[in-house]
């Protein structure tokens, strides 16, 4: 999570006087109204507390609550420590807070006064959540704002500048500094934030009431735990208007379905394609729509693709590990790619942490002489986790074992509690502007295909789960040739085949650094490839959308700014760049495949039944 400075409202030079005008929208016109629509508010939030409270009297769901809030006061323990052991550096602190304080304070009093002020220097950023024009033009939430920047600022700079922590000790520190500053802005609350406050007023309060009525329905409908609705729901179905490139399944174990696509083409490359996903989230993210999806580009492109559609796991799945995730799903695969169309080469394609399975897999065949995969492309996967980002503030071994005992009671992770980590790491984005506009305007949020595959969440098989997490996050055992599968000892030196690693620059779950660092791990030709945006809008860019771009430049190797300070960008989708690569490859062709072919029949139609289970 990153604090917006590129969106929202332009600071001034200067801020005008005192206007008593701009108050007026702020003053109750029918003080009765309002408060009937209060109490009806309040009624709703009572139904919504209840909702939250049956399952846990019943027992159903229990809160580990104490878990994370120990972590959070042992950690800022620590920084206050600092802070306070030494008289000197409490008075720096106090000082320092106090003097921008005094600032903020003595610039409203000159506005009210009917002068005009100067800017803070240095100016407030620029800031989304503060667009709205009478953040600037009303001192009084002038100076809310300002008090909220000068605080978060310095509660910043207390933990940056706070010695003798430990890089994760510091790491988990300022990232639950953001959390913080951004549960507590002045945004967030009704009598603080300009736009709300005005049309509580215009409405005598019935935004409230449609709110409170809306937390109700969002508890009810996460089953006792708040389900932040994030888009309409009602607008999209998957297999109907979501995930409708035409195929088939045609093969299934616990595990996964194999999905094979129609062909759009006469003759198709030679070579097949088989897409790895992600577990974590469906692998409908790469077929969205036609207009966007990367699966539909592909076939029109001539490839014979496949697809791993990944069960959604519960307690049936509680032991299957990494190694079952290979044997029973990328082998599962590979097996399945060769009954249908006789070959016994394919190129590989892995998302996020599917990349990372893939590479693990790819080192194991290597110790096997397996050379059924070509070639592999990775999207924004981590396989060196040093520079890991803010999800590492997650892991450690008390937080694990922790974990690892609440998914020993169910043989899972529930979905819930992975989707939250993900939107927690981008706070001011995906969870407070939501807050305000669902539970404080009372405003539906609009249709929006993206977040609607967002929140259709997975589950996590524990010993697959706690795997990654400690060999991964924890030990960084692949990049250290560590991990162990299967009884072999896994090196990535071993992998010759050629790998397509693309990172994006704006990436918070796969950092671009991170996954720079892991290019030279591998033993064979990497490319690299850095594309604009982020995790997802990054990878499904489209080419007709012409949005964004992408870096191409030498091998990656050295410090990943020196590449980029000499990398070449090209407009656009890097699409078409990752197609010229694969056909350098093998650009030999065939007549086009039917699914399954001549060996195997279809189960179901595209998009399977596995991917329709809902967590």
């Amino acid at each position: 999570m990153s604090r917006d400075t590129d969106d929202g409202a332009t600071s001034g030079a200067t801020a005008q006087g005192f206007d008593p005008k701009l108050i007026e929208p702020y003053i109750v016109k029918d003080p009765e109204a309002l408060a009937l629509n209060v109490a009806r508010a309040l009624e709703n939030l009572g139904k919504a507390a209840s909702t939250w409270l049956a399952p846990r009297e019943r027992g159903e769901i229990v809160d580990p609550v104490s878990q994370p809030l120990t972590e959070l006061v042992k950690t800022m323990s620590k920084v206050a420590e600092y802070w306070m052991s030494d008289p000197k550096r409490t008075l720096e602190a106090q000082s320092y807070l106090l003097a921008g304080m005094f600032g903020a304070w003595t610039r409203t009093a000159q506005r009210l006064a009917g002068g005009e002020t100067a800017e803070p220097s240095p100016q407030l950023p620029n800031d989304k959540r503060f667009s709205d024009e009478d953040w600037q033009r009303n001192p009084f939430f002038d100076f809310l704002r300002q008090v909220y920047f000068i605080g978060s600022e310095w509660a910043e700079r207390m933990v940056s500048d706070a010695e003798g922590l430990d890089e994760h000790t510091r790491h988990k520190a300022a990232f639950y500094v953001r959390q913080i500053t951004a549960a507590l802005s002045p945004a967030n609350f009704v009598v603080t934030n300009p736009q709300v406050y005005r049309e509580t007023v215009a409405s005598h309060g019935d935004n409230l009431v449609r709110g409170m009525k809306m937390l109700a329905e969002d508890i009810a409908a996460g089953g006792g735990d708040l389900r932040l609705r994030h888009t309409d729901y009602s607008k999209f179905t998957v297999g109907e208007n979501m995930a409708v490139t035409p195929g088939k399944v045609i093969a299934q174990n616990d595990i996964c379905e194999i999905l094979q696509y129609e062909a759009a083409t006469d003759t198709v490359l030679k070579r097949p394609l088989l897409i790895v996903p992600p577990w974590i989230n469906k692998f409908y993210i790469l077929d969205l729509n036609p207009q966007k999806s990367f699966i539909k580009w592909c076939v029109d492109q001539g490839h014979t693709v496949f697809v791993i559609s990944w069960v959604n796991p519960d307690e049936r799945h509680a032991t299957k590990d990494w190694e079952a995730y290979i044997r029973e799903g990328i082998d599962f695969a590979l097996g399945t790619v060769e009954k249908a169309t006789g070959e016994g080469k394919v190129n590989a394609i892995g998302y996020c942490v599917g990349g990372t399975l893939l590479s693990a897999a790819l080192a194991l065949h290597a110790k096997e002489r397996n050379k059924r995969i070509a070639s592999a492309t990775l999207f924004t996967t981590q396989v060196d986790f040093t520079h890991a980002g803010d999800l590492k503030v997650f892991v450690d071994e008390e937080q694990l074992d922790a974990m690892e005992e609440r998914m020993r009671a169910s043989g899972y992770l529930d979905g819930s509690k992975m989707a939250s980590a993900f939107n927690m790491l981008r706070a001011s984005e995906l969870i407070w502007p939501y807050f305000v506009n669902n539970y404080l305007k009372g405003e539906e949020p609009m249709p929006f295909d993206l977040l609607f595959w967002n929140s259709d969440s997975t589950r996590m098989a524990a010993a697959n789960h706690s795997f990654y997490l400690r060999n991964c996050y924890l030990d960084n055992a692949l990049s250290k040739g560590r991990m162990k599968i299967a009884g072999k000892t896994l090196s990535l030196k071993d992998v010759k085949i050629p790998i397509y690693n693309l990172a994006t620059r704006e990436d918070h779950i796969a950092p671009a650094k991170s996954v720079f660092v892991g290019s030279s791990l591998f033993g064979g030709p990497v490319t690299f490839v850095l594309s604009g945006s982020g995790h997802i809008a990054g990878v499904v860019n489209p080419p007709g959308k012409q949005k964004y771009q992408y870096w191409t430049g030498a091998a990656p190797t050295g410090a990943f700014e020196d590449w980029l300070e000499k990398a070449e960008e090209t407009p656009g989708s890097w699409w078409p760049h990752w197609q010229t690569w694969i056909e350098s490859l093998d650009d030999k062709r065939v007549p086009a495949r039917k699914p399954g072919g001549g060996a195997l029949n279809a189960i179901a139609d595209a998009p399977g039944t596995y991917v329709l289970e809902r967590a």
